[in-house]
């Protein structure tokens, strides 16, 4: 794994914040990000199961240009076929 820190929510004080990463290795985009309360995780699952390996997260707007330049990154990882 190759873990590429890409950014941290723009107003975090603490370093506990939503986070992204890209893992040059596999093009993946890898978030860290605040659980959702019962009420969105409730909308979630209304689309379908969340599988025990995955998880619902949530990003702030404020980090939009955080996730761009990691999906950028990873697609450039990617040899530009998409992710």
């Amino acid at each position: 794994m190759a873990l590429r820190f890409v950014g941290i929510d723009p107003n975090s004080d603490t370093g506990q914040c939503p986070t992204v990463w890209v893992d040059e290795a596999t093009s993946e985009v890898v978030i860290q990000g605040w659980l959702p309360d019962k009420e969105m995780l409730g909308e979630c699952l209304a689309t379908g199961p969340v599988p025990d390996t995955e998880g619902v997260v949530r990003i702030p707007a404020r980090m939009v240009e955080i996730l761009r330049e990691a999906c950028d990154a990873a697609e450039r990882h990617n040899g530009g076929a998409g992710l």
